[in-house]
């Protein structure tokens, strides 16, 4: 009996050997869907945070790019003014300075006249001539640092934006629309016309005339 009982003993430990090992199996095959579905719940919820990580940075380059074009047409904005404002600027300056200076232009024109037909006689009137001369130059020295220069339209092609025409004398001498004499000088400021000079033009005689009339 005691050998019978040995013996079964031996076979029925075994058994309990497999069912612990397949209990085993079980609760590994339980748990694996469990991490499964963890992990699948964690990579939805990161592709949601990353979606609106997207999201947010589409949004931020929009209001960027908005900001940026904004910022652009300001700068265009404040370019035009700047230069606007300093076209209006000199414009108003210039326009002062050619008020001014035209209101002189008779004063030059009264030295001018002065030299022409004073003849000082005597070293009195000498000297009185030498000091208006003196005041003279000074005052077209001053006006031609500020870029006055007078016309020279004695002989020269009569160009109307230049010459203003108040007499016309027919000659043999010159070919038609010629300047024959300066009647009042014209100034200019640079390449601005300050007064026209007031001139006597050619008109060329018909060289068959004479014949004609004959």
């Amino acid at each position: 009996m005691v050998g019978l009982s040995i013996v079964m003993s031996e076979h029925q430990t075994p058994p309990e050997e497999d069912l612990t090992v397949a209990n085993g199996d079980s609760a590994e095959a339980v748990s694996e869907p469990d991490v499964t579905v963890a992990s699948g719940q964690e990579a939805a919820e990161l592709a949601a945070q990353l979606a609106l990580v997207a999201a947010d940075r589409d949004r931020l380059k929009t209001e960027l790019d908005e900001q940026n074009s904004a910022y652009l047409r300001l700068a265009a904005d404040f370019e035009n003014f700047r230069r606007r404002t300093l076209k209006e600027r000199e414009e108003l300056e210039l326009q002062s300075k050619r008020t001014t200076i035209t209101e002189l232009l008779p004063v030059i024109d009264n030295f001018d006249r002065a030299r022409a037909q004073i003849k000082p006689q005597g070293e009195e009137a000498e000297a009185i001539h030498k000091s208006y001369q003196g005041l003279y130059k000074q005052l077209v020295d001053c006006l031609k640092r500020i870029g006055v220069s007078p016309m020279r339209a004695e002989g020269q092609p009569f160009d109307p934006s230049l010459h203003d025409a108040v007499l016309r004398e027919e000659t043999t001498e010159h070919p038609d629309g010629i300047v024959l004499e300066e009647l009042q000088r014209g100034y200019l400021l640079g390449d601005l016309v300050l007064r026209h000079a007031l001139v006597k033009v050619s008109i060329a005689a018909e060289e068959n005339s004479a014949a004609v009339t004959e």
